[in-house]
């Protein structure tokens, strides 16, 4: 799936048969065409990075419910737990010219 969503930069958008994909019990939804394919919210214009970046820098998971009242206190612990997902991989740093 991976591989599909990476040829979708190589293809006209209108070539691209979309695939929604859900994780975490359907609260984390990658849709090609929804925020440029970056993971959102039950397919909300409210990406995973965004909710991240607010608890980085010291937000508390109420100011966010506030500032984004369609979002439930789970959706909060489901993008800290898609990151946590996403970091238990393993990646390999190489120099480039």
């Amino acid at each position: 799936m991976i591989a599909q969503l990476k040829q979708c930069g190589q293809r006209r958008e209108k070539d691209v048969k979309p695939i929604k994909l859900n994780y975490i019990d359907g609260r984390i939804t990658i849709y090609p065409n929804l925020c440029n394919g970056k993971p959102t919210i039950r397919g909300k214009r409210i990406t995973v990075q965004t909710i991240v970046e607010f608890l980085s820098a010291g937000e508390t998971k109420e100011e966010i419910l506030k500032q984004y009242p369609s979002l439930e206190e789970k959706d909060i612990y489901a993008c800290l737990s898609f990151a946590s997902k996403l970091m238990s991989h393993r990646y390999i740093l190489q120099e480039t010219a």
